[in-house]
């Protein structure tokens, strides 16, 4: 009997040691992105790393903000599946900018900031809701995560082909402010997408880059998907102590 016992807790240690991390993406069309030829970062990351070591699940979903995410269930699915031991990056910012209220286009709108205020909607079936700050919401997704044993990751939005004596404009006065604030409020990792991006987007030129866009100034095509993906990992390797890094091919 003793034998047998023995025998069942090697083999349960053996499933667990043997059973690999999860790396979820979350975030929106920049991330993830079927209409080609654009295409999100998300897309092109696992390429990066050693996925017979780790899995990539990428959950982003184009057109959503921090605040549809959670209000379509969609964070939901991810919490069901994730496990200690897991990772979850995310990067929202791009669909967060209407005022929040029941238009068309103040679906997806959160209230600025990273505060804890809040505001009621009432919708046409009576059905209310409450819609929270952005650092509100990336709160949420943070210490869900961790409730879970996962390790959470915030990276700032990245840039829009958008240009302003030379630079690309940067989203540092904003959302990107407020993820980082998020970030270091919640002492989590934190990757600044948006500057180290912006940066190389500087030393190709405004000419080079619209090429990595496909019709807007804000979805980039799988090329400038691949350059997105490696400004996370990039950023990724200036965390020190962060085990996510671990499972880099590089």
């Amino acid at each position: 009997m003793q034998l047998l016992l023995l025998f069942f807790a090697t083999s349960s240690f053996i499933v667990l040691r043997n059973q690999k991390p999860t790396l979820y993406i979350i975030g929106d069309s920049t991330v993830r992105n079927t209409n080609r030829p654009q295409c999100g970062w998300g897309e092109m990351i696992g390429s990066f790393f050693d996925t017979t070591q780790i899995s990539i699940s990428n959950q982003a979903m184009a057109g959503r903000s921090t605040r549809t995410f959670i209000k379509e269930k969609r964070w939901e699915k991810v919490l069901s599946t994730l496990q200690q031991g897991d990772f979850v990056i995310m990067q929202f910012g791009h669909n967060e900018g209407s005022k929040p209220d029941t238009s068309r286009n103040g679906y997806r709108g959160v209230l600025r900031g990273t505060g804890d205020d809040s505001v009621s909607l009432t919708w046409k079936d009576s059905s209310i809701e409450v819609v929270h700050s952005y650092g509100w919401y990336l709160r949420k997704f943070i210490r869900e995560a961790k409730e879970k044993g996962a390790t959470p990751i915030i990276c700032s939005m990245i840039p829009r082909n958008q240009w302003t004596d030379g630079k690309v404009r940067l989203a540092n006065k904003d959302f990107g402010k407020w993820a980082k604030e998020v970030a270091e409020s919640e002492g989590v990792a934190f990757v600044d997408l948006n500057t180290i991006t912006a940066e190389k987007y500087n030393v190709l030129g405004e000419t080079e880059v619209a090429k990595l866009f496909y019709k807007d100034h804000t979805h980039t095509n799988e090329d400038g998907a691949k350059i997105n993906a490696a400004s996370v990992v990039e950023g990724l390797k200036l965390l020190s102590g962060l085990p996510l890094i671990n499972y880099l091919l590089n």
